[in-house]
């Protein structure tokens, strides 16, 4: 028994989601990838798996720990790499990178609500034409998200304390008490205080199953979380530069940049949550998609708003007249959407529209 145990511990070093991250360390730290192309290319395949890999040894880690620590941990996984890499590029950056923050976190916002939730409302509503979830939970999640939304990306446009899109030192400090207060009520509620509002049938039963890990595979998820979120933070910040280059030699506008890297972070609770809606667990989906979108700026930005203040480069958080008429149709029609508590395919492909305008006006305002 304990030869077999050691048999599956050395294969566990083999798996692609261990296997990977140090191949990609392997090239980072090479010093090739700077002017070779192919490289860059293969680094960012590399970059993508290496995000799934943070995200599958999270889970594993949020099994053993056992809810409600097993949700904080993801939450704060997805927000590490969001974090580290938008504040390495801001504070290399310096001006030119003053609305990085602003632009991915509202490029992630844009992309949970009408990519995430719309693609699972139409997979979901076309295999089993209505699907269920609890009104209440969607309640918690958007109150909060609306908040938290108007702190950060809206009232900095209309402020008068700075001239722009920016906050005074004593209203970033306002803002980010607020949006940590907000996240800790949503945290407590989903986790705690509601928990019954946020678990669908069967979750229970799945949650004792998965308990069982044991601590060998707990360590090596903790070693290579680690080194998974570094090395998607050191390609992430390697390779923004070229990415950029190629942007803009099409003549496409630098924000492009904030969706293209916002998409890499969401991609693995992306296909989580479009999985659960096919599973017909549209409940797990929605906490997947509403929580990250509450998570990504409730964290984020108030991450980013610390680092700004400490290591003293400029942060724009307002967001233009445009940018506020596509998130408010967002956030509506996702309210619209869920509030009852059933939904349908409909609902998903108005939300995929509402996807295709913001990517089509972010390159021709």
């Amino acid at each position: 028994m304990a030869k077999d145990k050691k048999i599956k511990g050395i294969r566990k070093f083999y798996e692609w989601t261990t296997s990977i991250p140090i191949l990609a360390c392997l090239l980072y730290f090479s010093g090739y990838l700077d002017n070779n192309i192919f490289l860059q290319i293969f680094a960012g395949v590399l970059l993508i798996i290496c995000v799934m890999s943070a995200v599958h040894h999270s889970e594993i880690i949020a099994h053993r720990v056992g809810e409600p620590y097993g949700t904080i941990i993801l939450a704060v996984s997805i927000t590490v790499i969001e974090v580290a890499i938008i504040v390495s590029l801001m504070i290399t950056g310096g001006e030119q990178y003053a609305s990085f923050a602003r632009d991915t976190v509202y490029s992630a916002v844009m992309l949970l609500l009408n990519g995430v939730v719309g693609l699972s409302l139409f997979l979901g509503g076309r295999k089993f034409h209505t699907q269920t979830f609890s009104p209440h939970s969607i309640k918690i999640a958007l109150v909060s998200l609306i908040s938290i939304v108007t702190f950060t990306m809206i009232l900095p446009t209309f402020t008068k304390g700075e001239p722009g899109p920016y906050y005074t030192e004593s209203q970033l400090l306002f803002e980010l008490i607020a949006c940590l207060t907000i996240y800790a009520a949503f945290i407590s509620a989903q986790t705690i205080r509601h928990r019954e509002y946020f678990i669908s049938e069967g979750d229970e039963a799945i949650q004792v199953k998965t308990q069982s890990i044991s601590a060998f595979a707990f360590t090596i998820s903790i070693v290579f979380l680690l080194i998974s979120l570094t090395i998607v933070v050191l390609l992430a910040k390697s390779l923004s530069h070229p990415l950029e280059l190629v942007i803009v030699n099409y003549g496409l506008p630098k924000s492009l940049v904030g969706i293209i890297i916002a998409g890499v972070i969401l991609l693995p609770e992306g296909i989580a949550a479009v999985s659960a809606a096919r599973k017909n667990k549209l409940q797990s989906s929605l906490n997947l998609a509403l929580g990250s979108a509450i998570a990504s700026i409730g964290l984020t930005i108030p991450s980013v708003s610390l680092a700004s203040y400490l290591y003293d480069f400029p942060l724009i958080l307002g967001i233009d007249t445009l940018s506020i008429i596509l998130l408010g149709i967002s956030i509506f029609t996702v309210m619209l959407s869920l509030i009852g508590g059933r939904s349908n395919a409909v609902y998903g492909v108005v939300l995929l529209v509402n996807l295709i305008a913001y990517i089509f006006l972010t390159i021709n305002p």
